[in-house]
């Protein structure tokens, strides 16, 4: 039997993930946050997203969303669940995501996707998977397109967890990640602007990355490139069990059926270039 490797994992995971970040994008999901009445930067994501751990203090979203500022996320955290609970704001970016994707997708037939992308998430673990051990126990929306969003969900937060992971093993503290990772990605301007952290919390963070010899005035090093790499090759070997699951057949065959879904997702302008890169 063929076996998934990484790189087909990651490439599978990538065709999921066009549809789940819309989520983070889509001025629809904002439109929902918003009517909830809470102001903030990223107030509406760490609501919907931590939700599933339910009304938690801040400490546990710090902790699992990796590389936002604890300054940011302990002036949000309270307030957002002081206006609604949990089940209300993963609701809102529920609402949000249908709209934003049947808008962008229309009526798509993804029988035969939801099926794999399901075999898939059956063969995931929630051993030392926090974010995904929380969102695995939530109930699915009530609509194919939805559902397929929500397998896309789970691999998505499996990974992520897996991804903190190799982070920590690199011995990359959270500034240094998005550094490294926005060099990487094209991506430093979104994340230095979305993270939270302040100029002087940035600046030390690239001096440390100096320091280190990842980044010079050019951008990532040689080492820095290596070591960015070596971090996205753990994070892809961490997140094959879920293909492993679904067979080398069966996650191509996903690949396949995403394919006409993932372009269109571009072409409708909701998501950054970057992610086109990333994933």
């Amino acid at each position: 039997m063929t076996q998934v490797t990484p790189q087909l994992a990651r490439k599978a995971w990538g065709s999921l993930e066009t549809m789940h970040v819309v989520a983070f994008f889509a001025p629809e999901v904002q439109a929902a946050y918003d009517a909830m009445g809470v102001r903030g930067a990223r107030a509406g994501y760490f609501a919907a997203r931590a939700s599933a751990l339910g009304p938690v203090g801040p400490a546990p979203v710090v902790a699992t969303f990796y590389v936002f500022a604890p300054s940011l996320v302990e002036r949000v955290v309270p307030r957002v669940w002081g206006a609604a609970p949990p089940e209300r704001w993963a609701a809102a970016r529920v609402d949000g995501v249908r709209t934003a994707l049947h808008g962008a997708l229309g009526e798509p037939d993804v029988t035969e996707a939801l099926e794999l992308a399901r075999q898939a998430c059956a063969g995931l673990t929630a051993a030392g998977r926090p974010l995904y051990a929380a969102w695995a126990s939530a109930a699915e929306p009530d609509e194919p397109l939805l559902q397929l969003w929500h397998a896309g969900l789970l691999l998505r937060e499996h990974r992520g967890d897996g991804h903190v992971s190799a982070l920590l093993a690199a011995g990359l503290d959270p500034v240094e990640a998005l550094v490294t990772g926005g060099l990487a990605t094209n991506s430093t301007e979104f994340v230095r602007t979305t993270r939270g952290w302040t100029d002087e919390e940035w600046a030390a963070g690239v001096q440390r990355c100096r320091d280190r010899g990842l980044v010079d005035d050019g951008g990532l090093t040689d080492a820095g490139t290596r070591l960015r790499r070596e971090v996205e090759e753990t994070t892809d070997a961490l997140a094959t069990d879920g293909w492993a699951h679904l067979g080398a057949e069966g996650t191509q065959r996903l690949v396949e059926l995403l394919g006409p879904l993932r372009r269109r997702m571009f072409d409708s302008g909701l998501l950054p270039d970057w992610i086109r890169a990333r994933s």
